[in-house]
């Protein structure tokens, strides 16, 4: 079902192994001219716009965008009881991770009365984007919410898109589950928009009716292609956390590993889009023989099969054959994978050495879905190779560092001739008289 690539006895440079190294085609560049004219529209039209690309795009058009506080206690109230149970359970072990996560602020003392002190103060107001389309995810909620919350975040908005299934009281809004993560979490601001229409929505801001949407200044939060390609759009009008593309997992493993567990790990996250990325790297013949037969039989027996054997047989997703564990880091650094699973004898010694990943998940009980729900870490993280420069959303995504100087006139005077040296060495003599100017006598002046 998977393809093979061989690099046993094979010696590749990096350059080689990202070029050689299957991966998913996600052209935003292309998007673009797609979500130019709905952005566009979004900032000129407002909320009739955003209806409109609702009734186009999700089949419903919604009455009122905003959801209405009693809709988010009703969607509550109705949840399942052991989906409020897990989601409780998420939401506390990624309250406790997150919040080892917040900066405090440090004082540096340069000099006698010269300091530098970096204050750490959250961003103002952030819109949290959480897809709709063939899955819908009230676990983004909580990974999207919950760092945010721990920043300190004053304002936040939450876009999922309307589902037309939903009826009576909700009908028009988002699913359901997602609503009651919402209301879950204390979230008030919740909209029933979309796609790249949301991300125009979140930046620009829009009135509808009696109900103000004001732009925010960061967005975050996964989508499909079209998403991608208005936050690359948008980006510098608003922050944004990255630009994800499809989901990608890969999994270093030796003879050791189960093959049951490979198979069913490879294709969890296949299950996601038929542009999945799901990729082995293994030193061991034995164990691709035997991963390869169990995923032909799990593929055809799981429920969304269609989409799973797509993605598997896509030119994204291989078993790749490497001459020894060493070998397999290498492959592993250079593919930077969004999940990357360690499956091998020294898994913990091993997944020390990893230094390209968005997460990395260890050993044969730490499978990918377990941080999809409930480790407790983030299931927001950098696709497409970008764990080589990123890092997955955490409470840091919505802090920004400021410096504060404070120097006395003495201090000051300390390291006045080197700022005045450096400032001549750059031919911007006024940098240097902007410090020369406070050292002037009336008379000089």
């Amino acid at each position: 079902m998977m393809q093979r690539l061989d690099l046993r006895g094979r010696s590749l440079s990096l350059r080689e192994l990202r070029e050689g190294l299957p991966r998913a085609q996600f052209d935003v560049d292309a998007a673009l001219h797609t979500v130019e004219p709905i952005c566009a529209a979004v900032r000129e039209r407002g909320a009739e716009a955003l209806k409109d690309f609702a009734e186009q795009y999700d089949g419903v058009r919604p009455q009122r965008l905003r959801v209405p506080a009693a809709a988010l206690q009703a969607a509550l109230a109705q949840l399942d009881p052991d989906v409020r149970a897990a989601l409780e359970v998420s939401i506390d072990r990624a309250r406790r991770v997150h919040a080892d996560q917040v900066r405090t602020a440090t004082t540096t003392q340069v000099t006698d009365g010269g300091t530098v002190t970096e204050r750490w103060v959250p961003v103002d107001r952030v819109g949290l984007y959480v897809p709709g389309g063939r899955a819908v995810y009230p676990s983004s909620v909580v990974m999207n919410v919950v760092p945010a919350q721990l920043a300190g975040v004053g304002s936040l908005a939450v876009a999922s898109p309307p589902q037309k299934e939903t009826t009576g009281e909700l009908a028009g809004y988002p699913h359901p589950s997602i609503l009651a993560a919402c209301a879950l979490l204390g979230v008030e601001e919740v909209y029933a928009v979309g796609g790249a229409q949301a991300v125009a929505a979140l930046a620009y801001g829009f009135t509808d009716g009696e109900d103000v949407c004001e732009p925010v200044s960061l967005v975050t939060g996964p989508g499909n292609i079209y998403v991608a390609a208005a936050k690359r759009l948008l980006k510098g009008v608003i922050g944004i956390d990255a630009e994800a593309g499809p989901t990608e997992i890969a999994i270093l493993a030796d003879a050791g590993a189960d093959p049951e567990y490979v198979a069913a790990d490879l294709i969890s996250q296949a299950e996601h889009d038929p542009l999945a990325a799901s990729v082995l790297v293994t030193d061991s013949a034995g164990l691709a023989e035997a991963v390869t037969a169990a995923v032909a039989r799990r593929a055809a027996a799981t429920k969304h099969s269609e989409r799973v054997i797509e993605a598997l047989t896509g030119p994204q997703s291989a078993i790749v054959l490497v001459d020894d564990l060493e070998q397999g880091l290498a492959v592993v650094n250079a593919y930077a994978a969004e999940h990357l699973e360690v499956i091998t004898s020294d898994a913990p010694a091993l997944a020390a050495r990893v230094r390209n990943a968005g997460a990395i998940f260890v050993g044969p009980y730490s499978p990918v879905s377990l941080g999809d729900y409930a480790a407790g870490s983030n299931h927001v993280l950098p696709t497409g190779g970008c764990a080589c420069h990123s890092s997955g959303l955490s409470v840091q995504s919505f802090l920004r560092g400021i410096h504060v100087i404070d120097y006395s006139r003495e201090a000051l005077a300390e390291v006045a001739a080197h700022v005045v040296t450096l400032a001549q060495a750059e031919d911007l003599p006024a940098h240097g008289e902007a410090v020369t100017a406070r050292f002037e006598t009336m008379a000089e002046r």
